[in-house]
Order: structure tokens, then C-alpha cells, then sequence
């Protein structure tokens, strides 16, 4: 049952998404009022009458108040968009978003709605709905996926569960697209109703990722712990110049991937100036097909470059790793061919991992 938070009769945008609340599951008590969030690495420790780093999770009375019933963004995408490349390719994804975020980058592509309240720039309109509307949505537009987005959706774990829930029971796949610093305590807590995680995994310098707001060992952590609890896992590097585009770190970010697996599909994407990050160029292409070719030099068996559709020759395309044959061939979101057959590759016969059907 949803609790609605009383406030003064003129709400400020901050007040409104307060009253837009309702009690989370995702904490503990202390004896002297505080309360401990268990939603995102950071565990933050919030006082009464406090919030936690995201500004959307807060302590009333001693309890932690989380968003609930409503949206900061809601549309149809391709997969592809998200970007998942092994799951139901051309098939289309119902995503939503709330507001906040724990983290603060500075070019945040997403800033309007993961910045809001952080930022009095980001102030995103909201649409009260349900998770009825929201599937009803999904069945209207045959999106067979449904996707946690725009904001991080970690800190608003407790409502993609309850419209996950719902979705579950017409069989509707269910995603994350997240910073991935998580806790294993929101992980145990969504695993039931999430079927695919993707992470962006934004580099790999602790130094730069305590600039963005988190550490980088616990997403490395997290992104183990994802793995290990068998979501259907894609994680993706946005490279951006001076920033994480040496190939030393690219190195060891496929290194690391490797480690886990070499079937986790890596895919490296294009930088544009936005939000508060306007003093470098866009990336190129040549720097995303050396980073997709450092990709497969470590071992990965699927790397995909994104984001300048058309101009990075095989990389956005799916090959077989066993004979090399084109499976899927893309050029931005829009699938051009697929002959991958029972999961299958047509050619050959190796399995291809992922959800094709």
C-alpha cells in the first residue's frame, strides 16, 4: 500500500517527489533514529529527517522513505539501445526512469532526470502512474522487454521490482541499466524479478571514479557478484578522451572481463561533450575499433563499438567465434540481418550465449 508523505499545499519539485514516496525495504535501524540504505555502495547512513547521497531516499520517523508511482522518463527503445546485443535482437524495450542518482558525472548523457534535485538545472517533469499503466503500456506496443533506465535503478530498486513483478506474469524479460554499484544486499533483493544487468563500467582508475562518486573495486565487485548470481550480463565502456581512452586501461578493463568470462559482451562507445564536460572532442571511431580490437586481443569473444553508427567497419556486427561467420549484422539500433538459428549459428552450430528467442 503506497504512503503518501504529507506536505505543505504548495509543494517545491524537492517536497513533490517526497510526497511521491512510500517505505522501502532495502535498510536497517539504528536505536538512535538512523537508518543504514542498502540500495547502492555507498550504504549511506541517514539521520532523522535526512537524505541519503542519491537526494530521493530519505529517513522519516526513523523509517527509509523510496520512490514510488511514478516516472522522470518513459518510452519504447530498441534492445539494441539499452545496449543489449544478445537479447531478442530487433525486439523492442519498454524503458522508465525515476529521479536521483549516486553518482554526479559530469558528462552524464542522462542528466536531466539523474541529476535532479542534485542540480537546479535538472528538473525533469514527472508523470504519476502505476505499474498497471506501465505494462499495459508494454502489452500495447509488443515490447517484450521491459527496462529500468535513465536514472540509476539501483536507488529506485523497491518500484522496478513491483513492475517487474507484474511483468513476470506475462512473461516479459526484465533489465537494469545501471552504474553497477551495487551491494549484495540489492542484488539477493532483485534477482528473482531482473533477468538482465548491464553495467557501465566507466573506466579503470579508482582516482577518476572517485570523481564520478563511487570506488571503483566495489563496481568491480558488483559486476562479480552479477555475474555469479547468473543475471544475463553485457557491460559497456563509454570511452572518453583524457579521461579513460589510454590502452593500458582498456587493457585491463577486457582483462578483467576476461576473467569472469569471455562471453560477457563488452561493448566500447562514443563520448559526446554534454551536461557539464564540454572541453574535448568527441571520440572517434578510430579509437573505438582499437578498443574493440583490444577487446578481442584479451580474449573477449564479443565486442561491439557504438554509437557512430555506419563508420567502425565489423564492430557493430555479431560474429561466430568458432568460424568466424556473420550472424547479426547491425548498423546503429536497427538490425539488418540475423542468422542465428535455435541460438545457434546457422553455419556451424556453436551456441551462441544469450536470449534469442
Amino acid at each position: 500500500m503506497k504512503t503518501r508523505i504529507d506536505n505543505e499545499q504548495t509543494l517545491t519539485f524537492k517536497q513533490t517527489l517526497y510526497k511521491e514516496s512510500t517505505e522501502g525495504v532495502l535498510f536497517k535501524t539504528f536505536s538512535d533514529g538512523r537508518v543504514e540504505c542498502f540500495a547502492c555502495g555507498h550504504r549511506c547512513k541517514i539521520g532523522m529527517d535526512k537524505e541519503g547521497i542519491c537526494k530521493v531516499r530519505f529517513n522519516k520517523d526513523g523509517r527509509l522513505y523510496v520512490p514510488w508511482g511514478y516516472v522522470g522518463g518513459l518510452q519504447i527503445d530498441p534492445i539494441e539501445k539499452k545496449p543489449f546485443y544478445h537479447i531478442l535482437p530487433g525486439e523492442k524495450a519498454l524503458s522508465f526512469g525515476m529521479l536521483g542518482c549516486d553518482l554526479h558525472c559530469s558528462y552524464c548523457q542522462n542528466w536531466i532526470t539523474s541529476q535532479a534535485i542534485r542540480d537546479n538545472d535538472a528538473v525533469a517533469p514527472i508523470r504519476e502512474i502505476s505499474p498497471e499503466d506501465i505494462i499495459s503500456l508494454a502489452l500495447e506496443y509488443d515490447a517484450k522487454i521491459l527496462s529500468s533506465t535513465y536514472n540509476e535503478p539501483l536507488i529506485t530498486s523497491e518500484w522496478a521490482v513491483e513492475i517487474f513483478k507484474l511483468g513476470k506474469k506475462y512473461n516479459l524479460l526484465t533489465s537494469f541499466v545501471s552504474n553497477g554499484n551495487a551491494t549484495p544486499e540489492v542484488l539477493e533483493f532483485i534477482r528473482p524479478y531482473v533477468d538482465l544487468y548491464k553495467v557501465d563500467l566507466k573506466g579503470f582508475d579508482d582516482k577518476h571514479y572517485r570523481q564520478l562518486g563511487c570506488t571503483l573495486q566495489n563496481v568491480l565487485d558488483s559486476i562479480h557478484l552479477i555475474h555469479d548470481k547468473k543475471f544475463w550480463l553485457e557491460v559497456l565502456t563509454l570511452i572518453v578522451p583524457d579521461f579513460n581512452d589510454t590502452e593500458g586501461e582498456l587493457k585491463n578493463i577486457a582483462n578483467f572481463l576476461v576473467s569472469l568470462s569471455p562471453d560477457i559482451p563488452w561493448h566500447v562507445t562514443a563520448f559526446h561533450p554534454d551536461y557539464k564536460m564540454t572541453d574535448r572532442d568527441s571520440t572517434t571511431a578510430r579509437t573505438l575499433i582499437r578498443a574493440a580490437e583490444i577487446g578481442y586481443e584479451a580474449g573477449l569473444r564479443f565486442v561491439y563499438a557504438g554509437n557512430l553508427p555506419g563508420r567502425l567497419d565489423k564492430y557493430e556486427n555479431t560474429y561466430c567465434p568458432k568460424c568466424s561467420e556473420v550472424l547479426i549484422e547491425r548498423k546503429g539500433f536497427s538490425v539488418l540481418k540475423n542468422k542465428i538459428e535455435k541460438g545457434m549459428c546457422w553455419k556451424c552450430s556453436y551456441t551462441i550465449p544469450g536470449i534469442w528467442f
